[in-house]
């Protein structure tokens, strides 16, 4: 970590003007702070301000949430420079100037920190606004604004409690919108407030000091730095925690004064789809948060080249400027005072996964970057919206309500109505989070969601900006829904659905759809395909996947992996036909049961071993021999416990002694099934007799499997099929195991070879997942031809966790910080990851040509990849649908690296 100033030193710079800030320092400034520098810098339309530097952030909290030495005294003196750059003074009520108090971290955290506006309002100061602009109406809007937004945030006065206030005096205009208020109603509007602020505190009054009130505005947007969202926010983008929040202090413009002022946010290119064009929205007579929040559902901004022709045509060049300055597509947000348009951000845009391929494909074409900064442009993670399901068009669907096509994917759940609800109900199945509109504080119920849908709102509001970051489909402005989230039901139209109902959400086209409606995998397209040409032309990693059956392999070839690196036999026992078969196996009495039991098993596997080396012709295919414990395949104790009681009951109530016969039949076969159960029953299943113990103690399965492994690679190799197989013993922990099973193997090879008059080249390995594997695998490596790291068995191994249970307290040890992440989502490297580097190392010390992977869980999570390239792997191995986000992610090492 770099060294921190110390918040005593006095002399330290912590705040600096946008005239002379360090444009480029966007971890110093804060990305919205860096912007605004820029902005300034290249003659744009900002209005004057200063940032207060994210090392201001990091010292308050170090600090005891005291202001570090010196700092507010250069907020004084650059706040004069406001001044006189505006020629208003902070405070004066004749001519007074107002102020925005804005977040802005080095990493975009759209919605997640606070921000104030029309910071300096008192009784005095609203009676110079009125003076100045000539419109006293204005100037209390401007005022009710501010106190409930300074109320909220600063105070912490629930924004329900304004908003009732607000609705009560609406209800008694006649066209019941805020602009319909008079100035003497929004008097009133604001003494309500400050009565309300007053009750809420206990007697302490709204401070009409400005100085006081921008002190406790920048306070509170440092103290929002950890509120509970944004720290939701950055355990799920793992972001730092200590890098903190640049403050923004800016002189404020009006978009609320009349018809000839607006306010937008607007994209240089379409943040949906990725389209080259001007993309966003605006409202008339509004200010910022009218947008952002939801309150009024925004025009497009094509629209407002009729509404504010001047405006929108100034507006269009400088955007083409940002873009062509960036070099990336932007985020803008803009403000219009009575026609004079102004600028208050930009930022690079947040972008949907197929708007980022895009983007970067077009880019390159045009030549705006290079191939390298193209890749580096789209994150592993953003492929994902890539590879979301769509609602399948050939399904009969009745669609409920429509509305903005905010985010893309289409996603199926059941309905909830707030977000406590749907981060409990999630526990149970998945959920879709309906909302009139989303803030801040319904993140943790949008993480537990499938998709979200609000009543209000447009493509830029937060549920939109959100959901996109995320990969989270979501619809936003479904004005035609009536929600009542107390009485938990949705009305629209005809239909009346209640909390817990069906629906299904399609993020691409705005449709809300009641019931589950079959969705379908998209279609890839030329850019996505070039992409990933491009990714695979730089990335030295191969990429294979794990898959069990020729569908499987099917997918995952279409997704570009280069083999299979785990089929999991034990997969391909699941079935009627195939568990009977497996129970009679496991169930034998003598070794001569069992082989007759397994020669019922043998053409059912050799069957399914045909089917994906015909998908894979020319790739490996790693066949894991049987792994889990026996048990698995059988009933267990419980059930059959209570199976054999349900069958005394039963004997009890017999009123034939045909049916008496059948039930004694029954009795005892679940007696005998019972005690084979308990005789199978371990305490620790998972550390017990599977893996390769299977295979010593019953060498027939090894040789059942082997067998119908290289009777399929003789079939397709005779039908031209090129065959490369490669045979992985499990959970071996000393290399004698290895030893015992790779002779079984490679006899059984020998045997079928001999039979069918065919030879096929395969290699013998095993799989290391087990700490002691990794530190001996210097002996383990002189019989096997290739590792392959099971990651997630090693790190219930290496932590003595259990996947299955650590759920319970791996979440609370993420948000206290005692590890950095749930280490089966994102590999420990300091314990598991000195695992893999050493049994990697050793293994190679005494075999130089030792092939090496992974085919854990870990083998499709990009920093886990990023290590794994690091170490000199030859491949990762995951799940069809992650092998494009490996792809990327190994090609994002590999440019690091460079």
């Amino acid at each position: 970590m770099t060294a921190r100033p110390d918040p005593t030193n006095r002399d330290h710079r912590w705040v600096y003007s946008f005239a002379d800030a360090p444009a480029g320092d966007k971890a110093l400034l804060g990305g919205k702070g860096a912007g605004l520098a820029a902005m300034t810098d290249a003659g744009l339309p900002v209005p004057p301000g200063f940032t207060i530097t994210t090392e201001a952030c990091v010292a308050y909290q170090q600090h005891g949430q005291h202001f570090p030495e010196g700092m507010w005294t250069q907020a004084r003196e650059a706040l004069a420079e406001v001044e006189a750059a505006t020629g208003r003074a902070f405070g004066d009520p004749d001519n007074p100037l107002l102020l925005s108090v804005r977040s802005g971290a080095s990493v975009s955290m759209p919605g997640m920190m606070d921000t104030v506006l029309n910071l300096g309002l008192n009784e005095d100061t609203v009676a110079g606004i009125a003076r100045q602009t000539g419109d006293e109406r204005f100037a209390w809007d401007a005022y009710r604004r501010f106190i409930s937004m300074f109320g909220e945030i600063v105070m912490g006065v629930e924004a329900e409690r304004f908003e009732r206030v607000l609705a009560r005096a609406k209800a008694r205009t006649d066209g019941g919108r805020d602009t319909d208020l008079t100035p003497d109603q929004l008097r009133e509007v604001v003494a309500q407030y400050k009565r309300l602020v007053f009750g809420e505190q206990r007697g302490q009054a709204f401070p009409d000091d400005p100085s006081e009130q921008l002190r406790m505005a920048i306070a509170a947007v440092f103290d929002s730095w950890d509120n509970d969202r944004a720290i939701h926010y950055r355990r799920v983008h793992s972001i730092p925690d200590d890098i903190g929040t640049g403050v923004t202090v800016q002189a404020m413009v009006f978009g609320n004064m009349g018809w000839e002022s607006g306010t937008g946010v607007a994209f240089t290119r379409n943040p949906s789809t990725g389209e080259k064009a001007l993309y966003g929205e605006y409202l008339l007579n509004a200010q910022g948060e009218d947008v952002v929040a939801g309150i009024r559902t925004p025009k497009p901004i094509a629209e407002m080249a009729d509404d504010l022709p001047e405006a929108f045509e100034r507006f269009r060049q400088i955007a083409a400027t940002l873009e062509s300055h960036y070099g990336d597509v932007q985020d803008v947000e803009f403000t219009i005072e009575k026609g004079t348009l102004w600028l208050l951000q930009t930022r690079t845009a947040k972008r949907s996964g197929a708007a980022a391929v895009r983007v970067a494909v077009e880019m390159v074409e045009e030549g705006v970057i290079d191939r390298a900064t193209a890749l580096r442009r789209v994150s592993p993670e953003a492929l994902d919206g890539l590879l979301h399901s769509q609602v399948d068009p050939s399904a009969d669907a009745t669609v409920l309500a429509t509305g903005l096509p905010a985010s893309p994917g289409a996603a199926q759940g059941r309905l909830v109505f707030t977000s406590d609800d749907a981060e409990a109900e999630a526990e149970n199945g998945p959920v879709v989070l309906v909302r009139h509109e989303t803030s801040p504080d319904d993140f943790h119920g949008m993480v537990a969601s499938e998709a979200v849908v609000t009543a209000r709102g447009g493509m830029t509001s937060h549920a939109a900006v959100v959901a996109r970051g995320m990969g989270l489909p979501c619809v936003a402005g479904a004005e035609d829904l009536q929600i009542d989230a107390a009485g938990g039901t949705l009305r629209a139209g005809e239909h009346t659905l209640v909390a817990g109902d069906w629906v299904t959400v399609d993020g691409a086209t705005g449709r809300i759809l009641v019931g589950q409606v079959p969705t379908q995998q998209p279609e890839l397209d030329d850019n996505f395909r070039t992409l990933m040409s491009w990714a695979d032309d730089v990335r030295q990693l191969g990429v294979r996947a794990n898959a069990d059956t020729g569908a499987d392999a099917e997918t995952a070839r279409t997704f570009g992996a280069e083999g299979i690196g785990l089929c999991r036999t034990e997969h391909m026992f699941f079935g009627e036909e195939r568990l009977e078969a497996m129970r009679a196996m496991i169930l034998a009495d003598g070794e001569g049961e069992r082989e007759a039991a397994l020669r019922r098993l043998l053409p059912l596997q050799r069957e399914d071993f045909a089917a994906i080396f015909r998908t894979m012709d020319g790739l490996p295919v790693t066949v894991r021999l049987l792994d889990p414990p026996l048990h698995e395949f059988l009933p267990s104790l419980l059930e059959l416990t209570d199976r054999v009681a349900e069958i005394k009951l039963a004997l009890r109530r017999a009123g034939s002694m045909g049916e008496m016969d059948r039930l004694l039949e029954d009795a005892d076969d679940a007696r005998a099934l019972l005690r084979q159960v308990d005789k199978l029953h371990e305490q620790n299943p998972m550390l017990g007799m599977r893996g390769c113990r299977l295979g010593l103690l019953y060498p027939e399965i090894t040789r059942m499997q082997a067998r119908a492994l290289f009777e399929a690679a003789c079939e397709c190799a005779d039908d031209g099929v090129a065959v490369h197989p490669e045979v992985m013993v499990p959970l071996v922990s000393v290399a004698d195991e290895l030893a015992d099973q790779a002779s079984v193997v490679r006899e059984v090879a020998a045997e079928v070879f001999r039979e069918h008059g065919c030879e096929v080249d395969f290699l013998v390995g095993t799989m290391i997942e087990l700490p002691r594997a990794a530190l001996t695998a210097n002996r383990i490596a002189e019989h096997a031809e290739f590792f392959s790291f099971g990651t997630n068995d090693l790190t219930q191994t290496t932590f003595g966790l259990s996947r299955d249970d650590a759920g319970r307290f791996l979440s609370t040890y993420v948000e206290r910080g005692i590890v950095d992440a749930d280490p089966f989502q994102v590999l420990d490297r300091e314990g598991v990851g000195e695992l893999v580097r050493t049994g990697t190392e050793r293994g190679r010390s005494a075999r130089p040509d030792l092939k090496v992977g992974v085919c854990g869980e870990h083998g499709g999570e990009p920093r886990s990849v990023a290590f794994f390239h690091e170490v000199g792997l030859d491949y990762v191995s995951c799940s069809p649908y992650r092998v494009p986000v490996a792809r990327l992610a190994a090609a994002h090492a590999a440019l690091g690296e460079a």
